[in-house]
């Protein structure tokens, strides 16, 4: 048997993963027909049915199934070995960040970056995972809330962070506003330690034995605060769109500085991107602009009994 052109294993290879050939055939910039045929060309060849068609597109047959995972390892390794060769556009940029980040933050702020450079296209790819640029070429950059620290990357400080108490109007107008020394008699969202511990620890009071509930998610705790289901100890970057919003209020003047920092982080291959040069100069001055409006509004988070015994 002769061999079967590439061609029609890259169509079937797309297919596959797709598994609709109208959206294979647009991402290979074929027309359907052309890549049906193809696809049924490859069939003639190797003497086995390959899709089966359903209702909402085609899938593998287990002989089609045995087929693409014996030669998609094979196409992938090809487009890793070609994208060092690959031209990458300047004016074409792909970020990858937490979603919490981009809705809280970045998103408001952007129309500001793309007033002044409309030549640029952005990507914004949300991911709570943390992605490894060495690995995802496609991927130019991102913004992590981390050490500072991580292998393979440049990391740019953007920003502290810093917590709070935070709590929905409509909770303290029911339950009242809390002291420093009362807090921990109210209904407390979190955990026993952590934050939470630091907190009590530096600025007075007692840490309750039970919370009304935990979450894994940040964007989700600041919610449920908003909400009115308690007191979340609110990250101020996430939480300041809910406090300008009037859905969240500061309970106090005290701040305990986050354990991690924003930073803008990027693989050695991005380092002469035109793109991302210009959005890391209009990003650094946003993260000090923001930064000197949180100092602005912050008081300085010494506890106030330590505050008395220095007059």
């Amino acid at each position: 048997m002769s061999r079967p052109p590439l061609h029609a294993l890259q169509g079937f290879v797309a297919t596959a993963r797709s598994g609709n050939v109208s959206r294979a055939a647009e991402s290979l910039h074929l027309t359907v027909s052309a890549l049906s045929h193809q696809i049924r060309g490859l069939e003639e060849r190797v003497g086995l049915r390959l899709f089966v068609r359903g209702a909402r597109g085609v899938q593998l047959t287990e002989d089609g199934r045995d087929l693409f995972e014996r030669i998609a390892p094979h196409f992938d390794a090809i487009e890793q070995a070609l994208t060092p060769y690959r031209v990458r556009r300047d004016d074409a940029l792909t970020l990858t960040l937490m979603p919490s980040f981009a809705s809280a933050w970045l998103v408001p702020r952007l129309p500001r970056f793309l007033a002044a450079h409309p030549q640029l296209e952005i990507s914004l790819q949300s991911n709570v995972a943390v992605v490894d640029l060495q690995r995802e070429t496609s991927i130019d950059a991102g913004v992590r809330f981390g050490p500072g620290h991580w292998p393979g990357v440049e990391a740019v400080h953007l920003f502290d962070d810093w917590t709070t108490p935070t709590a929905s109007p409509e909770l303290i107008a029911r339950l009242g506003r809390p002291t420093l020394e009362t807090l921990g008699d109210f209904l407390l969202l979190g955990a026993p330690g952590g934050r939470w511990s630091q907190w009590f620890e530096r600025f007075g009071g007692q840490l309750p034995a039970r919370f009304v509930a935990t979450f894994d998610d940040s964007e989700n705790l600041h919610r449920a605060a908003a909400e009115g289901l308690g007191i979340a100890l609110g990250r101020m970057t996430l939480a300041r769109p809910l406090i300008e919003a009037g859905r969240l209020l500061t309970l106090f003047d005290a701040r305990l500085k986050a354990e991690y920092a924003h930073y803008l982080v990027y693989p050695p291959r991005s380092r002469n991107h035109a793109g991302l040069a210009a959005f890391r100069d209009w990003l650094l001055q946003e993260a000090r602009a923001y930064a000197e409006a949180e100092a602005q509004a912050a008081v300085a988070a010494a506890p106030p009994a330590r505050r008395a015994r220095k007059r």
